[in-house]
């Protein structure tokens, strides 16, 4: 057995080696834990306060992966919201959320791999795809970040309007969300912040990742733009932008 020391903010201890098992408990960054076994990139260990779970290694200490400065070198996995047999929200029209996510999905993985940038898309057709692969996936390639594209819908429509950057772990996730949030520009809808979202594929994530809700499908007004391709352009744009600004400045 030997000891280390908790490097990061938001470590997660679960009750078993992989992100589908239930989570424990956050880990203090600087907190003791003895490691008493290894299973691929998981340790079984003890805390300083006498709870055992497991965690993922390359959350606990940035030396289990080089650091990377500049967009060119990241890895980042895009999810396009539902697909397959899940068709996700409907617009007044009965358009299918599906749709649109992959667009946005697509159109994001070319301005990310124009930067230089290796990207793995958790779908890249109409293929049904189950929701805890793709955290999974991020945690198997190791990504720098997760980007989830989705879009809102609300009771009745026409009621909300409005886009949304979703996070559910602090430090990293946030400070993820934080930057692609500031870089949208005028988008021609409103910009409803940062806020923290209760999401399987954000919240079983043990990578920087965020949910965008990129508009209410179901009001028209929004759906009008994400229907345009020129607001796809530009907000996947941003989201790179934010993206850059995340990586060069992720100490």
């Amino acid at each position: 057995m030997n000891q280390i020391v908790v490097e990061t903010t938001d470590a997660v201890l679960k009750e078993g080696p992989g992100t589908e098992f239930p989570q424990k408990s956050f880990l203090k960054k600087e907190q003791r834990l003895t490691v008493y076994s290894r299973k691929n990139h998981w340790l079984h260990v003890k805390t300083d306060d006498n709870k055992t779970g497991w965690v993922a290694d390359w959350m606990i200490a940035a030396g289990y992966k080089n650091p990377i400065e500049k967009l060119g070198d990241a890895t980042i996995v895009i999810d396009a919201g539902h697909g397959g047999a899940d068709s996700g929200a409907l617009s007044i029209k009965n358009k299918m959320e599906k749709k649109y996510t992959l667009l946005y999905a697509k159109e994001l993985e070319q301005k990310l791999e124009a930067a230089g940038a290796k990207v793995y898309m958790t779908r890249s057709s109409d293929k049904t795809v189950s929701l805890s692969s793709r955290p999974i996936l991020a945690q198997q390639v190791h990504a720098d970040a997760f980007i989830s594209i989705h879009f809102d819908s609300c009771d009745q429509p026409n009621a909300a309007s409005g886009f949304t950057t979703y996070y559910y772990h602090t430090g990293k996730s946030l400070k993820l969300a934080r930057c692609i949030n500031q870089s949208f520009g005028a988008l021609g809808l409103e910009n409803r912040g940062v806020d923290k979202g209760d999401f399987l594929v954000i919240r079983d994530n043990t990578q920087p990742s965020v949910l965008l809700e990129m508009g209410y499908i179901n009001t028209q007004k929004d759906f009008d733009n994400i229907s345009d391709p020129s607001y796809r352009s530009e907000a996947m744009g941003d989201v790179v932008k934010g993206l850059k600004k995340f990586i060069e400045n992720n100490d």
